[in-house]
């Protein structure tokens, strides 16, 4: 046991890590390549192509942010033609567009996955449909009452109005998107938020609700981002690029090194799958501060679907898909090509189950994933040798390799696709 617990590391591992070491140049050098990308970021358009550019044969369609006086405009047209219908004796049914999966579109031109306007009914006097009928009334009834309140309510606040009725927050929520993509209008616009899940850190200054923020001083957890990113304003920052982090674990880990000071940046995480006020708050620093974003996921499916929710959209949310993509992210890391690489160690590397194994193929038949031979090379490479990696992985060379060797190294020769 105790041999065990003082075995070092193979001496050839040692050796490796230590050349990758004397390999990293000054932060200046370094941040050279990140620089030249920077340059071409600023000289992209200012204004992005929407659908409204495009002679799609396929009619699409997207929503809009309203304010609260439109919002009960669109939710009072609702319930006047359901009591029309009612009182001709035709009864009462909505006209609900379609978000099921057949019903999306990747769009090349738009590198984001969109809504094609098709629409499903939702009858009350249906027996598969009449409780769904019935929360799509209660839902507009809700909304109705925040907007004219002028007040805004988590997702979750929602839910435990009516416990008995919605049964799971599921039903709650996917109604809650059926509303917003009916209305036309974004979801925020419904006055419901997501509860706070994302962080921030690093080389950023802004204003919350009139609050000023300093993200520098906000210890190594990092500012919550706002649940309304509406009330975010006066986006100031000296950062080089957005440091998009998959998890919690490594977003510490580099806030506590404070790799921002180093390498001037902004790191953020939505801690997982993101939700809609990091996807939103994501968009707006790249729109603000046209800076490059790059991405350290997981080198597994999940981590490379993480990373297309928030470049291509969302099937859920594709009807809200300008608001909440943001196409351009590089992929910086963790890579299946990065494992033989960087010498992960065998230990490290878990077998993909079938589950992985399964994913992995379906995204190999993405539109937008074929769109890109880097992503598909990737893949392929992930799919045949069957073996995944977390990020956590590399702190088998030590805890702050993952900001003293792994991502200078990455950043030096431009090693993003």
């Amino acid at each position: 046991m105790k041999k065990a617990l003082g075995q070092k590391r193979p001496e050839t591992v040692d050796k490796a890590t230590q050349a990758l070491k004397k390999r990293i140049k000054t932060a200046e050098e370094v941040l050279a390549k990140v620089r030249q990308l920077a340059v071409k970021v600023k000289a992209e358009p200012a204004i992005a192509r929407t659908l409204t550019d495009l002679n799609l044969t396929q009619a699409c369609r997207e929503v809009v942010d309203k304010d609260a006086d439109a919002v009960l405009d669109e939710v009072e047209s609702a319930i006047y033609l359901v009591a029309v219908s009612i009182l001709k004796g035709e009864g009462f049914s909505y006209d609900i567009p379609s978000r099921a999966k057949g019903n999306q579109l990747y769009v090349p031109e738009l590198d984001r996955i969109v809504l094609k306007d098709t629409m499903s009914q939702r009858p009350f006097a249906s027996t598969a449909t009449c409780r769904k009928a019935v929360i799509t009334t209660r839902i507009l009834q809700l909304v109705h009452e925040l907007c004219a309140k002028r007040i805004h309510v988590t997702k979750r606040d929602l839910f435990y109005t009516d416990v008995k009725l919605f049964e799971d927050q599921g039903n709650s929520d996917s109604v809650l998107d059926d509303v917003a993509c009916m209305l036309g209008c974004t979801r925020s616009s419904l006055h419901v938020v997501a509860s706070e899940k994302g962080v921030v850190v690093g080389r950023l200054t802004f204003s919350e609700d009139g609050d000023a923020i300093n993200c520098q001083k906000m210890g190594v957890g990092g500012k919550a981002i706002p649940p309304n990113v509406d009330k975010v304003s006066n986006i100031v920052s000296d950062a080089m690029f957005i440091l998009l982090v998959e998890k919690d674990a490594a977003f510490m880990r580099l806030a506590e090194d404070r790799f921002y000071n180093t390498y001037p940046c902004i790191i953020m995480t939505a801690k997982g799958q993101p939700d809609v006020a990091s996807r939103l708050f994501l968009k707006k620093l790249k729109e603000t501060l046209r800076i490059p974003v790059l991405a350290l996921v997981d080198s597994d499916p999940y981590g490379l679907k993480i990373l297309s929710v928030y470049m291509k959209g969302s099937m859920n949310m594709s009807y809200d898909s300008s608001n909440l993509t943001t196409p351009d992210i590089k992929w910086l890391g963790v890579r299946p090509s990065d494992l033989d690489r960087f010498n992960i160690p065998e230990q490290c590397r878990l077998p993909m189950t079938d589950e992985d194994m399964k994913t992995g193929r379906k995204l190999l038949e993405e539109d937008f994933i074929k769109a890109n031979p880097e992503w598909v090379k990737e893949l392929e490479i992930m799919t045949h040798s069957k073996v995944k990696a977390e990020i956590q992985a590399l702190s088998s060379f030590g805890f702050q390799y993952l900001s003293q060797v792994y991502l200078p190294l990455k950043l030096q020769e431009g090693d993003w696709i």
